[in-house]
């Protein structure tokens, strides 16, 4: 922001490289998930189903009773469904393991989440939005990001996942791959913030009402987790993973659909890299609460 203030001028150059940057990030997140298992994946069916329900039917549910205490400003509400309906494929599976949780549950998740929300994300929109103000967004430059941000590096993903199966000793280049997400995400977190410093400035006094949406979304996340461990009857270990896939969103996955949005949109994007950002500290108080009080090992 620093620099996007000091050198308006220059920063330009910064969202021209940010659509190959985003399209790396995105090619490099999407290798680390087992994309090539998913069959495997069904293997615990209460587990899975849990998850299904949790991500899928429930929080659609608590995001359209959140959406109430939204601002009235169509780009808002936008990001706001946006970020809040697609469930992380990634990093959650970072945090199941940090919380204790069983992570091969997590990564056999994963790409069934990743496949689901793709699906249902369009239904979800048209739900919300209506037809109207759907079809106003499916634009020639919407469906240009979809098939070129997500759709080209989801098979490159698939087929370099296959090119590793077929040879064992080629498992190093997923893991080198595995390094990347993380510098290619400060680069996009860089690269927006210095970009569009001053739509974040002028919607300062936005971001405490954001705050809350989102601080009441992983509450409301993690109680979800609890309710339905008991329904499905998952050990501790389990719940810990649904507890950490309900609270994390996929915002870098959505974020080239906002990017892609008619100029009145910018907001979008604001708030779906901020809402990023408040589920990093999130997360982190769920290291603590999850564990510790939601699922908390048996005796």
């Amino acid at each position: 922001m620093l620099i996007g203030t000091v050198l308006p001028n220059r920063v330009g150059a910064l969202e021209w490289g940010l659509w190959p940057v985003l399209g790396l990030l995105l090619y490099t997140t999407f290798t680390q998930v087992p994309l090539i298992h998913l069959r495997e994946a069904f293997g615990n069916f209460r587990f899975i189903a849990a998850a299904v329900v949790g991500n899928f039917v429930l929080l659609p549910f608590v995001v359209w009773g959140l959406m109430a205490m939204a601002p009235n400003e169509p780009a808002v509400r936008l990001g706001l469904l946006l970020v809040l309906l697609v469930p992380c494929t990634d990093w959650f599976i970072t945090f199941t393991h940090l919380g204790g949780g069983d992570t091969k549950h997590a990564i056999a998740f994963s790409p069934v989440s990743l496949i689901l929300q793709i699906v249902f994300l369009p239904f979800y929109l048209w739900l919300f939005l209506g037809s109207e103000f759907t079809a106003n967004l499916a634009q020639k430059a919407m469906f240009m990001a979809f098939l070129g941000l997500i759709v080209l590096p989801l098979l490159a993903a698939f087929m370099t996942e296959k090119w590793v199966e077929a040879g064992p000793r080629r498992r190093h280049v997923i893991d080198r791959l595995a390094w990347l997400p993380v510098p290619l995400l400060a680069v996009v977190v860089f690269s927006i913030a210095a970009a569009q410093v001053g739509i974040v400035m002028d919607s300062a006094g936005l971001l405490g009402h954001l705050l809350l949406i989102f601080g009441a979304f992983l509450v409301i996340a993690g109680l979800v987790s609890r309710a339905l461990a008991l329904v499905f009857n998952l050990p501790p270990l389990q719940g810990r993973v649904l507890a950490f896939s309900l609270g994390s969103r996929n915002s870098f996955v959505v974020l080239p659909l906002a990017l892609a949005l008619p100029a009145s949109y910018e907001l979008a994007v604001v708030v779906i890299v901020f809402q990023s950002l408040v589920e990093l500290f999130g997360m982190v108080a769920y290291l603590w609460w999850v564990p510790k009080k939601l699922f908390p090992a048996a005796a």
